[in-house]
């Protein structure tokens, strides 16, 4: 009962300092862990090296595949790649589908860019729609943010994901391909479904942020657009689907199976076929990373914290006792997983900060339980995004984007943002009963 009390004792000071303190993650993580450690009798003496083996190990796995990930990104987003497949499926299939278009946008670009760039390149896209159409803003935003939205809670490369396959052992390509598989119906039905309900809200978008025209031919082919951003969800869907049907290729096809090695030949190719051939120089090229480094740097420390804690629960051995107590309830593992990651992103606001912290506590579970760990990164994923509200900032920048009052805001962005948790969930459990 008392390592019980301990662990929320933590994880209270962890959503005080963060969410009343303004603490930064990292320094808050930190005080978290010490104090874990010392209400569940880590020896004083272990307690610095723990922390420390804690930051290391989960980063030590990562923090190379999410920096490749963030560079990607950067040259997706800086050489107009992002914006010719927005454009190119606008285009085709036409003003009356403009909902279905935004759509597939957002999971697209959604997949190579982080939320908060794709959030800031993709908005002036719809303001111009907006502009250009008359259509109500909300009303096409929510489509194209629903997708980016489930693109940074289920797929790799995004930080949580990652961070999450890591902590569950799960298998880096089969979670990208049930999120695919989970993803789809949930975007369509938190999307284009869900924003046909929002029609009357009034939007007062700024034009400061509507982005200038830049003419096609300044723009990359359509289909070195589509082909390079997608680069890693091919050859990670390509090498698990061929070890899946043909077990005895996985010791050579596992080398190219690596999500490391998958985001350096997608990063080399990239550089290529969106920079060098594009009649660009390799320093001009090589400006971008310096950037996307600044950008991912503050998630890295968020992981860098979520492991010091993580640590310190397994060392306790609270983490196995924790695991068996959640193994006795009778409630799915999934499900639990699922409510735990939707406490702290409710009281923390962080997407990123709530999934990686669930990892750590739930991650006995899918040992003590045997339920799949793809899905169980799936459902944590889910939860993460739920409830959006006024301690996340993708709450106020979407507020202040389309000047919206705090009404409108819950009406449209939290309930998205809730609809996706509660049917990323659904699909998650469905997907469970169909593999098992």
């Amino acid at each position: 009962m008392w390592n019980l009390l301990s662990v929320l004792l933590a994880v209270g000071l962890l959503t005080l300092l963060i969410a009343w303190g303004k603490v930064q993650p990292l320094l808050a993580f930190v005080a978290a862990a010490l104090a874990a450690a010392l209400l569940l009798g880590v020896p004083v003496e272990k307690i610095p090296g723990t922390i420390e083996k804690g930051i290391g190990d989960l980063l030590g796995s990562l923090v190379v595949i999410i920096c490749l990930g963030a560079v990607f990104g950067k040259l997706i987003a800086d050489s107009g790649a992002a914006r010719r497949i927005a454009s190119s499926l606008i285009q085709a299939l036409g003003p009356s589908r403009l909902p279905v278009a935004l759509t597939i946008t957002g999971f697209v670009v959604g997949i190579p860019l982080y939320y908060n760039v794709g959030f800031v390149l993709l908005v002036p896209l719809i303001f111009s729609l907006v502009y250009q159409s008359g259509r109500p803003a909300v009303m096409l935003a929510i489509p194209l943010l629903a997708g980016l939205s489930i693109a940074h809670g289920f797929l790799p490369p995004h930080p949580s994901p990652v961070a999450l396959v890591s902590a569950i052992h799960a298998d880096m390509g089969t979670t990208l391909l049930y999120g695919i598989i989970v993803g789809i119906p949930t975007l369509i039905l938190a999307g284009p479904v869900f924003a046909m309900t929002l029609s009357r809200i009034q939007a007062q978008p700024t034009a400061a942020f509507r982005s200038a025209d830049v003419p096609d031919a300044e723009l990359p082919g359509v289909f070195n657009s589509f082909f390079t951003a997608l680069l890693p969800v091919l050859l990670l869907a390509a090498t698990t689907l061929l070890i899946m049907a043909r077990p005895d290729l996985n010791g050579s096809l596992s080398f190219l199976a690596n999500p490391l090695v998958v985001m350096v030949i997608s990063y080399v190719v990239a550089i290529f076929t969106l920079g060098l051939m594009r009649g660009q120089k390799f320093a001009q090229v090589m400006q971008g990373p310096a950037e996307a480094m600044r950008e991912i740097a503050p998630i890295l420390l968020i992981i860098a914290g979520a492991g010091a804690l993580k640590q310190v629960l397994v060392e306790s051995g609270v983490s196995a006792e924790l695991g068996a107590a959640l193994a006795g309830l009778p409630v799915p593992p999934l499900v639990l997983g699922w409510l735990v990651a939707t406490l702290i992103r409710i009281c923390l606001g962080s997407a990123t900060v709530a999934g990686v912290t669930a990892g750590g506590i739930v991650a006995p579970l899918v040992q003590t339980t045997g339920v799949d760990p793809n899905l169980m990164v799936l459902a944590i994923g889910a939860g993460s995004l739920m409830c959006s509200h006024v301690n996340d900032s993708g709450f106020w920048m979407f507020k202040e984007y389309f000047g919206l009052s705090l009404k409108d805001t819950f009406r449209s962005w939290t309930l998205m943002e809730t609809l996706v948790g509660v049917f990323g969930l659904l699909f998650v459990m469905l997907l469970s009963v169909v593999i098992s």
